[in-house]
């Protein structure tokens, strides 16, 4: 075995659970292209299946499949059509997730239970409904997106903080519980990225301003440039890597 091929991922399944928006569809076409069948899981089915079907033309094994995240028995149909279809899961990648902005003062309680139940709940139904499958077999990767948001205080994004510093100790949390069975849960921290959450800065000129002021590198990421972290944490290139959150921020935890 040559230091590339620990990278790849020929032979196991991934599901990539919000695969059908931009930073979860290149992580999908990406774990596609080392090998892995992917299960691109969406609560938007007909775009899950544009990211398959894109993934098939291009030599690759996918399957759409329809998911809400905050709705566990929806994520236990998931993780069982994935398996009957495309065999055991190897790999998760929970990258589902929304956002709203408002001040922290007048936030709608509506609001703050949508964003925590998709982006916090939805991501721990994930982990237990596929982790369990992964402790029976003694093994299984599992990479949670977060965010520069869990970890460094912004203005305006209260239930998004929230929900992403949850997910960074929900991640430790099960990679620490987990570990003895040869299950590692890792997480990725993405700064400002150009995807449906990333794209509502725009709206805000003077809040994308001062973002980017945070930025060392002085710009968005391309999702694009999520793949590298993703198939890291993913493959048996990192196996000695569990509870781990890797930034992939411009170097905007380090500035």
């Amino acid at each position: 075995m040559t230091s590339l091929d620990l990278f790849r991922l020929h032979g196991q399944t991934a599901v990539v659970v919000g695969g059908a928006g931009g930073l979860g569809a290149a992580m999908a076409r990406g774990l596609a292209e080392a090998g892995a069948a992917v299960a691109v899981a969406d609560a938007n089915a007909g775009q899950a299946k544009v990211v398959a079907d894109d993934i098939a033309r291009n030599g690759g094994r996918a399957l759409a499949v329809a998911v809400d995240v905050a709705d566990r028995a929806s994520v236990e149909r998931m993780a069982a059509e994935a398996e009957d279809r495309l065999g055991a899961i190897d790999v998760l990648v929970n990258s589902a997730g929304i956002t709203h902005r408002g001040p922290a003062a007048e936030f709608p309680e509506a609001e703050w239970h949508r964003v925590l139940a998709v982006n916090l709940t939805g991501v721990f139904w994930g982990c237990q409904v596929v982790g369990r499958r992964m402790l029976a077999r003694r093994r299984g990767s599992i990479v949670n997106i977060a965010s520069i948001a869990g970890q460094i205080g912004l203005t305006g994004t209260v239930a998004y903080a929230a929900s992403k510093g949850g997910v960074v100790m929900l991640t430790r949390a099960l990679a620490v519980e987990w570990a003895p069975q040869n299950v590692r849960v890792n997480a990725i921290a993405p700064s400002w990225f150009e995807s449906n959450i990333g794209d509502l800065i725009h709206r805000e000129p003077h809040y994308a301003e001062r973002a980017m002021r945070r930025v060392p590198v002085g710009r968005m990421g391309k999702p694009d440039e999520l793949i590298g972290a993703a198939l890291y944490l993913a493959s048996a290139a990192s196996t000695m890597v569990t509870g781990h959150v890797l930034a992939v921020d411009g170097g905007t935890l380090a500035s």
